[in-house]
């Protein structure tokens, strides 16, 4: 298809698209950045992002103890007292999203008519579900339902625990933290960046998406302000992840040495040091291969590893018991959506404060990720129209993850209620959440391939994720330059590893935890602003293509016998 508003009379003159369409400024992505050793960041952000991680790091490290309290502290805090916040902003993300995809504006094809995709749409939904939940889901997938089982379906159901009504609350609880409202959160930021950067010609940094607002002053300090802010969401909320991630490795290889070599792992901080160390040696490499060398490849090792214990799962498990609590738990889940989604323990009494270590914190973790994750889907996703995109983003990776979450819980509620009491839930309550997927893993068949498969499968999300994160912060820290060196971006891993080490020494998950809310709640206002300047976009959009001036700029261009490939070179190289 060839797209109109891409064509130019004479070559070196503007396009319509570009005098039409793109934003009123006279800037390229990177023009004020700075250049030494043979890296170019941007001259206000990249200093304040390393001051502020630098002296997290120091600080947390240097007082130990002390930080650990603080850590908690400011976990109680945050969620206290705006757990109302992140439910009803979370709320906001998905109808806007939603309303985005099912309106008028879906027909707009982010880059323009004549954009085709970038990747197969096999290797997007691959991208963009390796870098926006894998690691999760197998991190909690089984020990998220145990706690939710063992309280009786949280301060939201009222049940008896250990109960098959606390098994089918357990489920659709998990289903609620892992459904719509997280592919929202990221839909929103991806849909934001990918537009005003394809379809307005602006640098694919967060401050873009306020253009509407702000007009030129995104670059200067306000833009500095919300770009800083999404570097920092980024790092706190990737360090959260390769924290988690190691525990877990750590846990499944303590596992296998237990079980098959007769030796286990030490449980010292020092080992999760070395596996975050080992971690972020293979993400440099990913990083060093480059996005179709690397992020690709391992997105599709990914799923493939993923996938495959999924079947397994279902197969050599209690199969039809596993479908039967999915129709149930789905039930359940839908039954009590708004009533989930709206929750905010406001009358729960003595049984307050679950919805904070559980919801408020799935919602905060989701907000920190949701820069890189969205910049990432924005990324990939050149080529889509709207209702492609708020498809492919909210519905597909959805139902994997329902379909992965009743499978790996169900299986564990099979084990509690039908095979053995307290077989996964003494393991779990003894040593922690990492332990829960392997202990699961114990009641079937092949267990040291598959625990072997889950610890590989790990590793991978991790460095996916991680790679991910440093692309984007590099973008955002050279001024939403996309042709940054490799050298750049190594960077990014070594302050994601470093600040993990320091918040697993400041007091382990409790620092992990309390990291992602503080991060998640100043993105969060940051994204509320974002829904309002994507409408006021979009409406632009429209409102061109109906325009007299833009019919007339069609009719002369085409009057005059030009094509697409007489582009200008200029509106070329910033639409790259």
């Amino acid at each position: 298809m060839t797209d109109p508003t891409e064509e130019t009379v004479t070559d070196g003159e503007e396009t319509i698209r570009e005098r039409l369409f793109y934003a009123d400024v006279a800037r390229e992505p990177g023009d004020t950045n700075v250049r030494h050793w043979g890296i170019e960041v941007h001259p206000v952000v990249f200093p304040l992002a390393l001051a502020f991680i630098v002296g997290f790091v120091a600080l947390t490290v240097g007082f130990g103890d002390g930080a650990a309290t603080a850590y908690e502290t400011v976990f109680d805090a945050v969620t206290a007292n705006f757990g109302w916040f992140y439910v009803l902003s979370v709320n906001v993300f998905l109808i806007a999203l939603v309303a985005f995809g099912l309106s008028e504006y879906g027909t707009i094809r982010l880059g323009g008519p004549d954009a085709d995709p970038a990747f197969s749409t096999v290797a997007w939904l691959a991208m963009l579900f390796s870098a926006g939940m894998g690691i999760g889901l197998l991190f909690f997938g089984v020990a998220e339902p145990m706690y939710h089982f063992l309280s009786g379906g949280g301060s939201f159901f009222d049940v008896p625990a250990r109960s098959p009504a606390a098994a089918r609350s357990a489920t659709a609880l998990s289903m609620f933290h892992w459904g719509l409202h997280p592919w929202a959160i990221y839909g929103i930021v991806g849909l934001g960046l990918a537009f005003f950067s394809f379809n307005r010609g602006l640098p694919i940094t967060v401050r873009s998406v306020f253009y509407p607002l702000l007009g030129e002053r995104i670059y200067g300090w306000p833009g500095h302000i919300v770009d800083l802010a999404a570097v920092l969401a980024t790092v706190f909320g990737l360090a959260t992840t390769v924290g988690l991630g190691a525990l877990q490795i750590h846990a499944g290889l303590d596992f296998l040495g237990r079980n098959y070599l007769a030796t286990g792992l030490p449980s010292a901080t020092w080992v999760t040091t070395a596996i975050v160390a080992v971690i972020i040696g293979l993400t440099t490499l990913s990083v060093v291969a480059g996005l179709e060398g690397g992020i690709k490849r391992l997105s599709t090792v990914n799923v493939v590893l993923m996938v495959g214990l999924l079947g397994f799962t279902l197969v050599a498990g209690p199969t039809v018991y596993l479908l039967d609590g999915f129709a149930s738990g789905l039930g359940v889940y839908l039954g009590n959506f708004l009533a989930l989604s709206f929750y905010a323990e406001a009358f729960a009494g003595a049984d307050a404060g679950w919805q904070h270590d559980w919801t408020t914190f799935y919602w905060g973790f989701w907000i920190a990720w949701a820069p890189f994750v969205g910049m990432f889907i924005a990324r990939i996703s050149k080529g889509r129209t709207i209702r492609q995109f708020v498809g492919g983003v909210l519905l597909v990776p959805t139902l994997f993850s329902l379909l992965w979450m009743a499978v790996f819980n169900g299986s564990a509620l099979f084990v509690e209620l039908n095979v053995l009491s307290g077989g996964i839930l003494g393991p779990l309550q003894e040593h922690g959440r990492a332990v829960a997927l392997f202990e699961l893993l114990s009641s079937y068949p092949l267990t040291f391939l598959t625990s072997v498969v889950v610890t590989a499968n790990l590793l991978t999300f991790i460095v996916t994720s991680t790679d991910s994160g440093a692309l984007v912060t590099s973008y955002l820290a050279a001024g939403g330059k996309q042709d940054t060196l490799a050298r750049q971006r190594v960077l990014w891993p070594l302050l994601i590893g470093a600040t993990a080490v320091a918040l697993l020494v400041g007091n382990g998950l409790n620092g992990l935890q309390t990291a992602v809310i503080a991060a998640g709640l100043p993105f969060g206002a940051i994204m509320l602003l974002m829904v309002y300047t994507i409408s006021l976009g979009l409406r632009r959009e429209l409102d061109i293509h109906r325009s007299p001036a833009y019919r007339a700029a069609v009719e002369d261009a085409t009057d005059q016998g030009t094509t697409a490939g007489d582009s200008s070179s200029k509106a070329r190289g910033r639409r790259e």
